[in-house]
């Protein structure tokens, strides 16, 4: 009878312990060889926003890093250690990409503004979205009414909208950049870019007023510079900025 109670007891806490949601900190990253799994374990978050390492009085800037439709997670790895320093809290929000985007805009601006009051100390908030990603980060300008710098990245974002799912989704980009924001647009080189490439149009190519445009280049450390490997280089770009 003892030994049966001892067998249950062992299996419930078997069960516990397979039920514990993974924490996943940019210091995991660090101590994974294979930024595949790294990925892997960054897409199996839920839906939310994830504080990517602990919070201290030391950091001013909100960074939410907003990932595409089907992502790997990994394209996320490096630009994510990369921008992290001592005045950046590095977050990862996990949003439905396989729906429109207003409602996660919706659900980001509410965790954002918990996020904001529980840490008062936290006086600025940068956005960096790719692909779809870079959709959402850009609409999310038209609801942003907190009075703390807001700024964002779009990343090779089809920010002009991809036939059926932009009339779906009743969506159109801001028409400029209000006060208190600002918008960087970050475009890869259509050719080079295994997502648009075979349109007959850059659906990155669109006129907001008062926000930044760059164009990447051709080629990054060696390698053709392409869809995934935008964000790594935008990473070192903001970088130097700083």
């Amino acid at each position: 009878m003892i030994q049966k109670r001892f067998l249950v007891f062992l299996f419930f806490i078997f069960i516990i312990g397979c039920s514990e949601t993974k924490v996943v900190t940019l210091e995991h990253f660090n101590e994974e060889n294979d930024v595949f799994e790294s990925g892997k374990s960054l897409m199996s978050l839920s839906f939310g926003l994830h504080l990517l390492e602990e919070d201290n009085l030391d950091q001013s800037t909100l960074l939410v890093s907003v990932h595409g439709s089907a992502s790997r997670g990994y394209e996320w790895i490096y630009p994510l250690q990369a921008l992290n320093n001592e005045k950046n809290l590095v977050s990862f929000f996990r949003w439905n990409d396989n729906a429109c985007p207003g409602p996660s805009i919706i659900s980001l601006l509410e965790l954002i503004k918990d996020k904001l009051n529980q840490n008062p100390y936290l006086n600025r908030v940068e956005l960096i979205g790719h692909s779809y990603g870079g959709v959402l980060v850009t609409d999310f300008l038209k609801f942003w009414d907190i009075e703390v710098p807001l700024q964002i990245h779009s990343v090779a974002a089809p920010l002009k909208g991809l036939g059926a799912s932009s009339s779906l989704c009743n969506y159109q980009p801001p028409a400029s950049v209000e006060e208190g924001t600002s918008l960087h647009q970050w475009r890869t080189v259509q050719e080079l870019d295994g997502a648009f490439n075979n349109l007959d149009y850059d659906p990155q190519v669109v006129e907001i007023r008062d926000s930044l445009v760059t164009r990447l280049p051709e080629t990054y450390k060696g390698n053709k510079l392409g869809h995934n490997w935008s964000i790594s280089w935008v990473a070192d770009e903001i970088n130097k900025t700083r």
